[in-house]
């Protein structure tokens, strides 16, 4: 029952952690709710404080907040549910309980890409979130954010606009609007998307509530998103947290004399993937959701890339074969025209340590980074960064589904 979910998501002295340990023993919160204290003492790591709390057994609060639920119209789905999002589920400390209003999205046949920042952006990042917001709605991504002002909120705004789903992550109950300014876009998100939270509604957005809320919005996702963050910045929790979960963290390239952007940039230094628009974040999962993802060209590119601008989006096509001409077919392998030269352009001799070898497990064609990362036997965070400076010295080339290539 819904009441007995409740309960196990509100006691006290256990983090989610302990309540996932306690209901894969159980199996259900009302066999957790009818245990005795001999049964809490076979469960693996259980604590006093712990049994302690589970021995309370007064519905009395958790019945109060599913009647507040039913009379705000405020949904609730357990972990159990069909509905609960896999790619949340299968993180360490899984909330047991989220409440929402508006309409849960397709979490998990759906690119999901969160978007993150700094609350006090720039104009130049609150451009660029509100462009590459809508620029993953176009390519077919829903965009997950915090709804913070700044940064989360233009990114949310831009996907609105293209005509986008959007799913904010709140730090306060999903009646709760936080901050106040964003009422008009609390709104649209709700009537296109949804508005989620672990926390019982009239939770007050208490700052100790975000950094925890941090750990659902990379949870949800196949990769974040880092507009523009300072050094100090609970976007860079997100972003250390998506890379805890095994989740993607793409960083827009910021001003090196911006403070607001001195904690984005040093993510590129560990690894994470610089991106230009939606659609460099969006071509990473091409192969995952091939019948989802649409190219979106009608952003604008700088003088000289790309071609002439376009104003629709296009379905994302395989790359033409080049045309053979006598010259060139003199040069190619007899087995065919598609066949790739094993070797790159430079010698890779002249490349010196964690860079030589990776360049060594790409001669015979492209990877995906994570088999590089367990053929290198090198730490993945060094391998992430090797390989992000490889790409900027025209060494290597990423390609769609998360491979990567010797240019």
């Amino acid at each position: 029952m819904l009441i007995h979910w409740i309960w196990l998501s509100t006691r006290p002295h256990m983090n989610d952690r302990d309540r996932l340990s306690v209901l894969s023993h159980f199996g259900s919160p009302e066999d957790i709710y009818f245990a005795d204290s001999a049964a809490y003492a076979d469960v693996e790591g259980m604590t006093k404080q712990i049994a302690e709390s589970l021995q309370e057994k007064d519905l009395h609060e958790a019945g109060a907040i599913l009647q507040q639920c039913v009379d705000l119209g405020i949904h609730i789905c357990t972990y159990n549910d069909g509905a609960y999002p896999a790619r949340l589920k299968n993180i360490a400390d899984p909330p047991m309980v989220l409440y929402y209003v508006g309409h849960l999205p397709d979490l998990d046949g759906t690119p999901v890409i969160a978007a993150v920042g700094t609350r006090k952006a720039s104009a130049y990042g609150l451009n660029v979130a509100k462009r590459i917001g809508g620029q993953l709605a176009r390519c077919g991504a829903i965009v997950v954010t915090g709804m913070a002002e700044g940064n989360d909120g233009a990114a949310a705004a831009g996907a609105l606009t293209a005509g986008g789903t959007v799913v904010g992550v709140l730090g306060s109950g999903v009646d709760i609007v936080y901050p106040a300014c964003n009422r008009g876009l609390f709104a649209d998100v709700e009537r296109h998307g949804c508005l989620i939270s672990e926390f019982p509604p009239g939770t007050e957005p208490f700052r100790w509530n975000f950094p925890r809320r941090n750990r659902i919005i990379s949870g949800l996702s196949n990769g974040v998103l880092v507009v523009e963050a300072p050094q100090t910045s609970g976007a860079l929790i997100t972003a250390r947290q998506a890379a805890d979960q095994g989740r993607d963290v793409f960083v827009v390239p910021g001003n090196v004399d911006v403070p607001s952007c001195i904690g984005s940039n040093a993510l590129l230094r560990e690894g994470a993937i610089p991106v230009r628009n939606g659609w460099d974040i969006v071509s990473e999962y091409l192969s995952l959701y091939p019948e989802k993802i649409r190219k979106d060209a009608g952003f604008v590119q700088p003088a000289g890339y790309m071609g002439v601008e376009r104003t629709e989006p296009m379905v994302a096509q395989k790359p033409k074969k080049p045309t053979v001409t006598a010259k060139t077919a003199e040069n190619m392998p007899k087995d065919g025209i598609d066949k790739q030269p094993s070797q790159p352009y430079y010698d890779i001799q002249t490349l010196t340590g964690d860079q030589k070898t990776i360049a060594q497990l790409l001669v015979n064609g492209e990877m995906l980074v994570d088999d590089v990362i367990a053929a290198s036997g090198m730490p993945a965070a060094d391998v992430l960064s090797q390989l992000t400076l490889m790409e900027i010295q025209g060494i290597v080339v990423r390609k769609p589904g998360k491979r990567v290539a010797l240019k």
